[in-house]
Protein backbone atom coordinates (compact mmCIF):
# COMPACT_ATOMS: atom_id res chain seq x y z
CA UNK A 1 0.00 0.00 0.00
CA UNK A 2 1.67 3.93 -1.14
CA UNK A 3 2.21 5.53 2.31
CA UNK A 4 4.04 8.72 1.54
CA UNK A 5 1.97 11.40 -0.24
CA UNK A 6 4.37 11.66 -2.78
CA UNK A 7 4.32 8.60 -3.65
CA UNK A 8 0.95 8.71 -4.48
CA UNK A 9 1.59 11.82 -6.54
CA UNK A 10 3.89 9.89 -8.72
CA UNK A 11 1.52 7.00 -8.69
CA UNK A 12 -1.57 9.38 -9.90
CA UNK A 13 1.03 10.89 -12.61
CA UNK A 14 1.43 7.46 -14.09
CA UNK A 15 -1.28 5.67 -13.89
CA UNK A 16 -2.93 6.82 -17.31
CA UNK A 17 0.64 5.83 -18.38
CA UNK A 18 1.76 2.32 -17.44
CA UNK A 19 5.03 1.16 -17.65
CA UNK A 20 4.90 -2.28 -19.76
CA UNK A 21 6.41 -4.76 -22.20
CA UNK A 22 6.78 -3.16 -24.80
CA UNK A 23 5.78 -4.48 -28.50
CA UNK A 24 7.67 -6.53 -31.10
CA UNK A 25 9.07 -4.18 -34.02
CA UNK A 26 6.54 -6.24 -35.97
CA UNK A 27 3.12 -5.22 -34.59
CA UNK A 28 1.91 -1.58 -32.92
CA UNK A 29 -0.41 -1.11 -30.15
CA UNK A 30 -3.23 1.43 -30.34
CA UNK A 31 -5.51 2.37 -27.42
CA UNK A 32 -8.90 4.45 -27.21
CA UNK A 33 -9.80 5.45 -23.70
CA UNK A 34 -11.99 8.00 -21.75
CA UNK A 35 -11.65 9.27 -18.44
CA UNK A 36 -14.06 10.67 -16.10
CA UNK A 37 -13.44 12.08 -12.51
CA UNK A 38 -16.65 13.62 -10.50
CA UNK A 39 -15.86 14.76 -6.49
CA UNK A 40 -18.77 14.96 -3.94
CA UNK A 41 -17.80 18.36 -2.88
CA UNK A 42 -16.39 21.64 -4.78
CA UNK A 43 -12.63 22.37 -3.58
CA UNK A 44 -11.16 25.98 -3.87
CA UNK A 45 -8.28 24.92 -6.32
CA UNK A 46 -7.43 26.18 -9.57
CA UNK A 47 -8.01 23.91 -12.31
CA UNK A 48 -9.74 21.43 -9.72
CA UNK A 49 -13.47 20.72 -10.94
CA UNK A 50 -16.04 18.76 -9.74
CA UNK A 51 -16.33 16.83 -12.89
CA UNK A 52 -14.24 16.37 -15.58
CA UNK A 53 -13.63 14.23 -18.30
CA UNK A 54 -11.27 13.59 -21.32
CA UNK A 55 -10.59 11.08 -24.21
CA UNK A 56 -7.18 9.81 -24.64
CA UNK A 57 -5.75 8.17 -28.02
CA UNK A 58 -2.48 6.40 -27.77
CA UNK A 59 -2.08 8.19 -24.23
CA UNK A 60 -2.51 12.12 -26.11
CA UNK A 61 -5.63 13.72 -24.81
CA UNK A 62 -7.70 14.09 -27.74
CA UNK A 63 -11.45 16.01 -26.12
CA UNK A 64 -11.60 17.46 -22.63
CA UNK A 65 -15.40 18.73 -20.50
CA UNK A 66 -15.52 20.47 -17.26
CA UNK A 67 -18.23 21.03 -14.55
CA UNK A 68 -16.92 24.87 -15.08
CA UNK A 69 -17.51 25.22 -18.79
CA UNK A 70 -19.91 22.33 -19.20
CA UNK A 71 -18.56 22.01 -23.24
CA UNK A 72 -16.83 19.13 -25.08
CA UNK A 73 -13.95 20.77 -27.19
CA UNK A 74 -11.19 18.96 -29.10
CA UNK A 75 -7.47 18.56 -27.66
CA UNK A 76 -5.89 17.89 -31.60
CA UNK A 77 -5.93 19.97 -34.24
CA UNK A 78 -7.25 17.74 -36.40
CA UNK A 79 -9.91 16.69 -33.73
CA UNK A 80 -11.62 20.30 -34.68
CA UNK A 81 -10.72 19.94 -38.00
CA UNK A 82 -12.76 16.43 -38.75
CA UNK A 83 -15.20 15.92 -36.24
CA UNK A 84 -18.26 17.94 -37.53
CA UNK A 85 -19.92 20.89 -35.26
CA UNK A 86 -22.80 18.27 -34.49
CA UNK A 87 -20.53 15.32 -32.91
CA UNK A 88 -19.62 18.16 -30.59
CA UNK A 89 -22.96 19.19 -29.36
CA UNK A 90 -23.75 15.69 -29.31
CA UNK A 91 -20.71 14.93 -27.05
CA UNK A 92 -21.35 18.13 -24.90
CA UNK A 93 -24.95 16.59 -24.11
CA UNK A 94 -23.40 13.54 -23.36
CA UNK A 95 -20.80 14.82 -20.77
CA UNK A 96 -23.51 17.36 -19.14
CA UNK A 97 -25.72 13.94 -18.81
CA UNK A 98 -22.39 11.90 -17.47
CA UNK A 99 -22.23 14.27 -14.82
CA UNK A 100 -25.57 14.16 -13.33
CA UNK A 101 -25.50 10.46 -13.41
CA UNK A 102 -21.63 10.93 -11.50
CA UNK A 103 -23.62 13.74 -8.84
CA UNK A 104 -26.31 11.06 -8.09
CA UNK A 105 -24.36 7.99 -7.69
CA UNK A 106 -21.42 9.91 -5.65
CA UNK A 107 -24.23 10.59 -3.15
CA UNK A 108 -25.81 7.17 -3.36
CA UNK A 109 -22.44 5.33 -2.53
CA UNK A 110 -21.63 7.79 0.26
CA UNK A 111 -24.75 7.00 1.73
CA UNK A 112 -24.17 3.37 1.27
CA UNK A 113 -21.10 3.47 3.05
CA UNK A 114 -22.59 6.17 5.89
CA UNK A 115 -19.78 8.42 5.31
CA UNK A 116 -19.55 12.00 6.42
CA UNK A 117 -20.74 14.05 3.76
CA UNK A 118 -18.28 17.04 5.22
CA UNK A 119 -14.90 14.80 3.72
CA UNK A 120 -14.09 14.70 -0.07
CA UNK A 121 -14.72 11.35 -2.03
CA UNK A 122 -13.81 11.02 -5.71
CA UNK A 123 -15.42 8.38 -8.14
CA UNK A 124 -13.90 7.43 -11.55
CA UNK A 125 -14.28 5.81 -14.46
CA UNK A 126 -12.45 4.48 -17.13
CA UNK A 127 -13.58 2.74 -20.54
CA UNK A 128 -12.01 1.63 -23.57
CA UNK A 129 -10.22 -0.68 -25.47
CA UNK A 130 -6.60 -1.72 -26.61
CA UNK A 131 -5.54 -3.08 -29.96
CA UNK A 132 -3.05 -5.12 -31.33
CA UNK A 133 -2.16 -3.72 -35.59
CA UNK A 134 0.31 -5.97 -37.89
CA UNK A 135 0.35 -4.33 -40.80
CA UNK A 136 -2.90 -3.72 -42.07
CA UNK A 137 -4.45 -6.36 -39.81
CA UNK A 138 -6.08 -4.98 -36.70
CA UNK A 139 -7.03 -6.94 -33.90
CA UNK A 140 -9.00 -7.11 -30.26
CA UNK A 141 -6.50 -7.06 -27.53
CA UNK A 142 -8.85 -6.32 -24.50
CA UNK A 143 -11.64 -3.89 -23.39
CA UNK A 144 -11.71 -2.01 -20.26
CA UNK A 145 -14.99 -1.02 -18.23
CA UNK A 146 -13.81 -0.05 -14.21
CA UNK A 147 -14.52 1.99 -11.51
CA UNK A 148 -13.16 3.25 -8.67
CA UNK A 149 -14.19 5.05 -5.43
CA UNK A 150 -11.57 7.31 -3.46
CA UNK A 151 -9.08 5.65 -4.97
CA UNK A 152 -9.83 2.12 -4.72
CA UNK A 153 -10.90 -0.36 -7.24
CA UNK A 154 -14.60 -0.65 -6.70
CA UNK A 155 -16.17 -2.49 -9.92
CA UNK A 156 -14.72 -3.89 -13.05
CA UNK A 157 -16.28 -5.72 -15.97
CA UNK A 158 -14.81 -8.82 -16.86
CA UNK A 159 -15.41 -8.51 -20.61
CA UNK A 160 -14.70 -12.60 -21.34
CA UNK A 161 -17.78 -13.66 -19.17
CA UNK A 162 -20.44 -10.62 -19.75
CA UNK A 163 -20.09 -9.98 -15.47
CA UNK A 164 -19.04 -7.19 -13.13
CA UNK A 165 -16.92 -8.34 -10.93
CA UNK A 166 -17.19 -6.47 -7.39
CA UNK A 167 -13.45 -6.41 -5.25
CA UNK A 168 -15.14 -5.12 -2.34
CA UNK A 169 -18.28 -5.51 -0.49
CA UNK A 170 -19.68 -2.31 -1.38
CA UNK A 171 -19.99 -2.68 -4.78
CA UNK A 172 -21.52 -5.81 -4.38
CA UNK A 173 -25.35 -4.28 -4.42
CA UNK A 174 -24.40 -2.35 -7.57
CA UNK A 175 -23.06 -6.06 -9.58
CA UNK A 176 -25.97 -7.43 -8.63
CA UNK A 177 -28.14 -4.90 -9.64
CA UNK A 178 -26.01 -4.32 -13.23
CA UNK A 179 -25.86 -8.19 -13.78
CA UNK A 180 -29.38 -8.59 -13.62
CA UNK A 181 -30.44 -6.23 -16.71
CA UNK A 182 -28.92 -8.63 -19.80
CA UNK A 183 -28.76 -6.05 -21.86
CA UNK A 184 -26.47 -3.45 -20.27
CA UNK A 185 -23.89 -6.19 -20.36
CA UNK A 186 -24.99 -6.82 -23.80
CA UNK A 187 -23.97 -3.57 -24.86
CA UNK A 188 -21.02 -3.03 -22.87
CA UNK A 189 -19.23 -5.85 -24.15
CA UNK A 190 -20.50 -4.61 -27.58
CA UNK A 191 -19.10 -1.01 -26.98
CA UNK A 192 -16.13 -2.36 -25.71
CA UNK A 193 -15.01 -5.15 -28.46
CA UNK A 194 -16.69 -3.77 -31.74
CA UNK A 195 -17.58 0.42 -31.43
CA UNK A 196 -14.62 0.98 -29.34
CA UNK A 197 -12.60 -0.04 -31.75
CA UNK A 198 -14.47 1.50 -34.67
CA UNK A 199 -13.78 4.68 -33.22
CA UNK A 200 -10.50 4.22 -32.02
CA UNK A 201 -9.66 3.44 -35.69
CA UNK A 202 -11.35 6.23 -37.28
CA UNK A 203 -9.57 8.62 -34.90
CA UNK A 204 -6.24 6.93 -35.97
CA UNK A 205 -7.24 7.48 -39.93
CA UNK A 206 -8.38 10.95 -39.22
CA UNK A 207 -4.96 11.77 -37.19
CA UNK A 208 -2.98 9.58 -39.86
CA UNK A 209 0.08 11.88 -40.18
CA UNK A 210 0.25 13.18 -36.67
CA UNK A 211 -0.03 10.04 -35.39
CA UNK A 212 1.54 7.28 -37.19
CA UNK A 213 4.51 9.75 -38.01
CA UNK A 214 5.06 10.24 -34.65
CA UNK A 215 8.27 11.89 -33.21
CA UNK A 216 11.56 10.62 -32.47
CA UNK A 217 13.70 11.03 -29.41
CA UNK A 218 16.38 13.42 -28.41
CA UNK A 219 18.74 11.27 -26.22
CA UNK A 220 21.17 13.03 -23.82
CA UNK A 221 23.88 11.47 -21.28
CA UNK A 222 25.50 12.64 -18.46
CA UNK A 223 26.96 12.00 -15.16
CA UNK A 224 27.20 13.46 -11.42
CA UNK A 225 28.48 12.18 -8.37
CA UNK A 226 26.55 9.46 -6.44
CA UNK A 227 26.01 9.02 -2.39
CA UNK A 228 29.11 7.57 -2.54
CA UNK A 229 31.62 9.60 -3.29
CA UNK A 230 34.06 6.68 -5.32
CA UNK A 231 31.23 6.20 -7.93
CA UNK A 232 29.24 8.54 -10.37
CA UNK A 233 25.75 8.30 -11.49
CA UNK A 234 25.78 7.58 -14.78
CA UNK A 235 22.38 8.19 -16.27
CA UNK A 236 20.79 8.16 -19.98
CA UNK A 237 17.76 10.54 -21.03
CA UNK A 238 15.52 9.77 -23.83
CA UNK A 239 12.12 12.68 -24.42
CA UNK A 240 10.17 14.15 -27.09
CA UNK A 241 9.29 11.17 -28.30
CA UNK A 242 5.61 9.71 -29.72
CA UNK A 243 4.30 7.46 -29.36
CA UNK A 244 5.68 5.79 -25.91
CA UNK A 245 6.68 2.37 -27.00
CA UNK A 246 10.60 2.62 -26.84
CA UNK A 247 13.28 0.83 -25.69
CA UNK A 248 16.36 2.42 -24.08
CA UNK A 249 19.82 0.13 -22.67
CA UNK A 250 22.71 1.27 -21.19
CA UNK A 251 26.24 -0.65 -22.74
CA UNK A 252 29.34 -1.38 -21.69
CA UNK A 253 31.64 -1.66 -24.43
CA UNK A 254 28.35 -1.89 -26.38
CA UNK A 255 27.48 -4.70 -24.22
CA UNK A 256 24.15 -4.29 -22.55
CA UNK A 257 23.75 -3.86 -18.65
CA UNK A 258 22.38 -6.02 -16.60
CA UNK A 259 18.36 -4.49 -15.59
CA UNK A 260 18.95 -5.31 -12.12
CA UNK A 261 21.73 -2.87 -12.09
CA UNK A 262 19.59 -0.42 -13.45
CA UNK A 263 17.45 2.02 -12.25
CA UNK A 264 14.12 2.90 -14.25
CA UNK A 265 12.03 6.13 -14.06
CA UNK A 266 9.39 4.31 -16.02
CA UNK A 267 7.93 6.58 -19.15
CA UNK A 268 6.64 9.95 -18.25
CA UNK A 269 4.47 12.43 -19.85
CA UNK A 270 5.65 16.08 -21.14
CA UNK A 271 3.61 18.95 -21.75
CA UNK A 272 3.45 18.84 -25.35
CA UNK A 273 1.73 15.04 -25.43
CA UNK A 274 5.00 13.16 -26.03
CA UNK A 275 6.98 11.39 -23.44
CA UNK A 276 10.45 10.77 -21.55
CA UNK A 277 12.28 8.10 -19.73
CA UNK A 278 15.58 7.77 -18.26
CA UNK A 279 17.46 5.17 -17.29
CA UNK A 280 20.88 5.39 -14.16
CA UNK A 281 23.68 3.23 -13.04
CA UNK A 282 26.46 3.71 -10.62
CA UNK A 283 30.10 3.08 -12.07
CA UNK A 284 33.56 4.01 -10.14
CA UNK A 285 34.08 7.45 -10.78
CA UNK A 286 38.17 6.14 -11.78
CA UNK A 287 36.55 3.58 -14.32
CA UNK A 288 37.78 4.00 -17.79
CA UNK A 289 35.39 1.28 -19.26
CA UNK A 290 33.41 2.95 -22.61
CA UNK A 291 29.26 3.79 -21.88
CA UNK A 292 26.74 4.41 -24.45
CA UNK A 293 23.17 4.70 -24.18
CA UNK A 294 21.13 3.08 -27.03
CA UNK A 295 18.14 3.54 -27.92
CA UNK A 296 15.78 2.26 -30.71
CA UNK A 297 11.74 3.87 -31.52
CA UNK A 298 9.63 3.34 -34.69
CA UNK A 299 10.13 7.06 -35.64
CA UNK A 300 14.14 6.69 -36.37
CA UNK A 301 15.72 4.32 -39.60
CA UNK A 302 18.59 3.07 -36.59
CA UNK A 303 19.04 3.21 -33.38
CA UNK A 304 20.89 5.66 -31.61
CA UNK A 305 24.05 5.40 -29.82
CA UNK A 306 25.23 8.04 -27.40
CA UNK A 307 28.29 7.86 -25.58
CA UNK A 308 29.30 8.48 -22.39
CA UNK A 309 31.73 10.76 -23.26
CA UNK A 310 29.44 13.76 -24.48
CA UNK A 311 29.92 16.13 -21.99
CA UNK A 312 26.62 18.21 -21.67
CA UNK A 313 26.32 21.65 -19.89
CA UNK A 314 24.39 21.95 -16.29
CA UNK A 315 20.98 21.86 -17.29
CA UNK A 316 20.07 18.48 -16.55
CA UNK A 317 22.51 17.91 -13.69
CA UNK A 318 19.99 19.22 -11.23
CA UNK A 319 17.37 16.81 -12.80
CA UNK A 320 16.75 14.78 -9.63
CA UNK A 321 16.21 18.39 -7.73
CA UNK A 322 13.99 19.14 -10.31
CA UNK A 323 11.81 16.32 -9.86
CA UNK A 324 11.61 16.31 -6.26
CA UNK A 325 10.85 20.07 -6.34
CA UNK A 326 7.45 19.06 -8.63
CA UNK A 327 6.88 15.99 -6.30
CA UNK A 328 6.69 18.21 -3.50
CA UNK A 329 4.67 20.36 -4.75
CA UNK A 330 2.41 18.45 -6.27
CA UNK A 331 2.40 16.77 -2.62
CA UNK A 332 1.05 19.92 -0.68
CA UNK A 333 -2.02 20.87 -3.78
CA UNK A 334 -3.45 17.51 -3.11
CA UNK A 335 -2.69 16.95 0.94
CA UNK A 336 -4.90 20.14 1.14
CA UNK A 337 -6.86 18.71 -1.56
CA UNK A 338 -7.76 15.29 0.04
CA UNK A 339 -7.06 16.24 3.64
CA UNK A 340 -7.37 12.47 4.40
CA UNK A 341 -5.23 10.81 1.91
CA UNK A 342 -7.28 10.19 -0.45
CA UNK A 343 -6.14 11.17 -3.87
CA UNK A 344 -7.72 9.72 -7.41
CA UNK A 345 -5.76 6.92 -8.04
CA UNK A 346 -8.09 5.69 -10.75
CA UNK A 347 -7.25 2.16 -11.39
CA UNK A 348 -4.43 -0.16 -10.19
CA UNK A 349 -2.00 -1.49 -13.26
CA UNK A 350 -0.70 -4.31 -12.95
CA UNK A 351 -22.01 -2.14 -31.48
CA UNK A 352 -22.44 -0.03 -34.58
CA UNK A 353 -19.62 1.32 -37.25
CA UNK A 354 -18.03 4.34 -36.02
CA UNK A 355 -17.16 4.40 -40.42
CA UNK A 356 -20.53 5.43 -41.50
CA UNK A 357 -22.10 8.95 -42.10
CA UNK A 358 -22.63 11.97 -39.30
CA UNK A 359 -25.77 10.40 -39.00
CA UNK A 360 -24.59 6.86 -37.69
CA UNK A 361 -22.27 8.68 -35.78
CA UNK A 362 -24.75 10.64 -33.81
CA UNK A 363 -27.51 7.59 -33.66
CA UNK A 364 -24.59 5.58 -32.27
CA UNK A 365 -24.02 8.65 -29.55
CA UNK A 366 -27.61 8.93 -28.73
CA UNK A 367 -27.81 5.54 -28.49
CA UNK A 368 -24.76 5.24 -26.10
CA UNK A 369 -26.08 7.58 -23.84
CA UNK A 370 -29.41 5.87 -23.70
CA UNK A 371 -28.76 2.66 -22.95
CA UNK A 372 -25.74 4.04 -20.66
CA UNK A 373 -27.79 6.55 -18.22
CA UNK A 374 -29.83 3.37 -17.16
CA UNK A 375 -27.57 2.65 -14.96
CA UNK A 376 -27.20 3.31 -11.22
CA UNK A 377 -25.03 2.20 -8.68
Amino acid sequence: MIKSVSAKIFALLCVFFPVGTFPSIQTEKHSLYYIYTALSKPVDLPGIYEFTAMGLLDDRQIDYYNSKDKIKIPKQTWMKEKMQENYWEKGTYSRRSKEQWFNVNVNILMNRMRQNESDLHVLQWRVGCEVEQQGDKVTFLKGVDEYSYDGENFLSFDDKESLWVAPVPAARPTKIKWDNVPILNYYTKGYLEKECVDWLNKFREYGDEELKNGSPPDVHVFSRKSSDESKLKLTCLATGFYPKDVRMTIRKYRSSLPEEEIKFSGIRPNHDGSFQMRKSVEIKEDEKAEYDCFVSHRTLREPIVQSSKVKLDGQYWDWDAFMIGVVLLLSLVVYILVKKNIIGLPFRTSGSSATGSLDQENKMISKTHQIWTRKKV
